[in-house]
Order: structure tokens, then C-alpha cells, then sequence
């Protein structure tokens, strides 16, 4: 239909849709149709903005500073916005005025207002360093402003990229800071060169210091080297009346030392006597008991055979012949034979074969 027309928009928009002055359709990101005739629609950004501002003050010595930078907000209460300021759209969704860039310069205007009693107060040094006060006293000057209470927005943060002076006093402010460092760097030098001529000056009293010492070193040394002169030739003057005295006793000593000498090797030889007859008694005994023993030893073993002897006798030859030959069987053969011999009268006829002989060897 003709006036009939269709719009949409994002999430992040607030949409108020009004038909003959009254509303129809409101919230965030809708898509409707209208009819353009009577309908009016608003749309308002419904989140975080930021808005980029500049703007100049003067110090408390009259000097120029440009003060830049960043303001970010949200809005909360669109509506509240909306009857504040002008976001109405045309058929395409663009702004009608330009109400947004209001919105921005009125953010700007209460920084501005914000700060302006302090950077005035301030100096021209202490003001290009004071960005983090500048900035904290804008975001408190916004969060305290109605004017920006009446808009629906709140203030998130506020940061500073600068705060800078005039082109001209920029170059002054160079220039003194230069001359300061070159006062610094001279006074470094003059320092550096002082400190040389001190420190020369004290290398040149330590050498003069090591000097005496050194001669009142050498004064000792001489002194005590004269002290050690006089001491030997004093000992050595001891000495030879000690020398004198040691020889006239040296004599006697010897003497004594050569009696005492040979009374000790009369008596060494004495006491060598002494044992060499007492060894030999001892080996005299020694060898008698020994003879003695084994004397003992020999009629013991007499004793001890003729014991055996006796039993010996007694028993007959063939048990004997039995207990020696150990299971011989040749000596068996051999006795059973002189066996036959003696008792050949009460034989009557025995016959003896080569065979039977060697059957009785092989088994034997």
C-alpha cells in the first residue's frame, strides 16, 4: 500500500514507535511495518559510546594547555534520553537532526567544566603532569553532573591521551629543561673534575705518608739490627767464658765417665759369666732328663711287646695262619695240604688232579 513501509533494527537500538502521538510499539531491536504518514519513530543506541573530545584551559601562570581525550558512556534509560534529546529516524533509519553530536558536546562541556578549577590552579609544569588528576576529577565532575543524570546516561571511564602546551611555550619549556640538564651535566663535570683533584691530592699524602713510614721502618731496622750486634757479641763473650769452665770440667767428667765405663763393662762380663753357666747347668739337666725319659719310653715298649709276645705264645700256629692271612684263599689251599701231609698214614687212596688243582686256583 502507498505510505506503507517496513523498517528493522539491531539489538543494541532502542526502538520507540509512535502513531498519532501515541505509542505503539517500543523495545530493543525490532522490526515492524508502519504508516510513514502518521508514525514517528525513535531509535536510540542502546550501550557503551565513546566520545573523543579537546579543549583548552589556562593555568595559574596564564600559560595555554590543550587537554585531550576520551570519554566512554552507556546509556541506561533510553526513553529518558529520547525526551531529552531528538533520535528520530526517516524511512531508511538515519537521524533527522543532530541531536547525537549534542549529546557528545554536552559530555564534553561538563569535562570541560569539571576540570577547569583545577588546571587553573595549577601551574604550567604541574599541569602537563597531571593527567591521572584531570581524569579523575572529569569522571567524578560527570558522575555528580544532573545535567548528565537528566540525559539517561552514565559515565564508565574517562582517559587522558595528553595535556599539552602552546607550540610556542612547548619550545620554551625545551629550552629551560635543556639548560637545566646542561647545568646538571657541568655540574657533573665540575663534580667529576673535583672529585679527581681530591682524590690526587690524597693518592700524593699517601704516598708522602708511605715514605715516612718507610724511613721510620728503616730507623727501626737499623736500631735493632745495632741491638742485635751488641747481644751476639755479649753471647758470644758467655760463651767463651763458658767454654773455658766446660773444659777445665770436661776433664774431671771424662774421667769419671771413663771408670764408670769400665766398672760397667767389669760387670757386663761378670753377669756373662754368670749366664753362660747357668745355661749350661740348665742344658746339663735338660739333656739328663731327657735321656731319663726316654729310657722310660724305651722299657715301656719293651714291656708292651712282651705283653703281646705272651698271648702269642700260648696260641695255636693255625689260628694264627687264619687271623693273618685275611681270606687268602692260596694260603687256605696252602694249610688245607700240610693238613693232608700230616695226616697222609690215615689216608687210604687221595687223588689230585692238574683240573681239580686249576678249578681250586681259578676260584680262589
Amino acid at each position: 500500500m502507498l505510505g506503507v513501509k517496513h523498517i528493522k533494527f539491531d539489538s543494541s537500538v532502542y526502538v520507540v514507535h509512535y502513531k498519532n502521538g501515541k505509542i505503539k510499539n517500543e523495545g530493543r531491536g525490532l522490526s515492524f511495518y508502519y504508516y510513514s504518514p502518521n508514525s514517528s519513530i525513535v531509535a536510540i543506541p542502546f550501550g557503551t559510546d565513546d566520545v573523543q573530545f579537546i579543549f583548552n584551559e589556562v593555568t595559574s601562570d596564564f600559560q595555554d594547555v590543550s587537554i585531550q581525550g576520551q570519554i566512554t558512556y552507556k546509556v541506561i534509560n533510553p526513553k529518558q534520553l529520547a525526551e531529552s534529546l531528538d533520535f528520530t529516524v526517516d524511512v531508511r533509519g538515519k537521524y533527522k537532526t543532530n541531536d547525537k553530536e549534542k549529546l557528545s558536546q554536552r559530555l564534553i562541556n561538563e569535562a570541560q567544566t569539571a576540570t577547569s578549577s583545577f588546571i587553573k590552579s595549577l601551574n604550567i609544569k604541574v599541569a602537563i603532569r597531571s593527567a591521572t588528576e584531570v581524569q579523575d576529577f572529569i569522571i567524578k565532575g560527570l558522575q555528580a553532573s544532573k545535567a548528565v543524570q537528566m540525559l539517561g546516561i552514565e559515565p564508565l571511564s574517562v582517559s587522558i591521551l595528553g595535556i599539552k602546551p602552546t607550540p610556542v611555550m612547548s619550545k620554551a619549556l625545551e629550552a629551560q629543561t635543556r639548560e637545566a640538564l646542561q647545568q646538571e651535566a657541568d655540574k657533573a663535570i665540575y663534580d667529576r673534575r673535583n672529585f679527581a683533584v681530591e682524590q690526587e691530592r690524597k693518592i700524593k699524602e699517601s704516598e708522602l705518608s708511605t715514605e715516612i713510614a718507610v724511613e721510620e721502618k728503616k730507623k727501626q731496622i737499623s736500631e735493632k739490627k745495632m741491638e742485635s750486634e751488641v747481644l751476639k757479641t755479649e753471647n758470644e763473650r758467655k760463651l767463651r767464658e763458658m767454654g773455658i769452665d766446660a773444659d777445665s770440667s770436661a776433664a774431671v767428667k771424662k774421667a769419671e765417665a771413663d771408670f764408670i765405663a769400665e766398672e760397667n763393662n767389669r760387670k757386663l762380663r761378670q753377669l756373662k759369666t754368670e749366664t753362660d753357666i747357668s745355661i749350661e747347668t740348665q742344658r746339663q739337666q735338660f739333656v739328663d732328663i731327657n735321656i731319663a725319659n726316654k729310657l722310660k719310653e724305651a722299657d715301656a715298649k719293651a714291656y708292651e711287646i712282651d705283653a703281646y709276645m705272651k698271648i702269642y705264645k700260648t696260641m695255636d700256629w693255625r689260628i694264627l695262619m687264619a687271623l693273618n692271612n685275611k681270606n687268602n684263599a692260596a694260603d687256605n689251599i696252602a694249610l688245607a695240604f700240610r693238613e693232608l701231609a700230616e695226616n697222609a698214614k690215615n689216608i687210604n687212596n687221595l687223588n689230585i688232579t692238574p683240573d681239580l688243582l686249576q678249578t681250586i686256583i681259578d676260584n680262589k
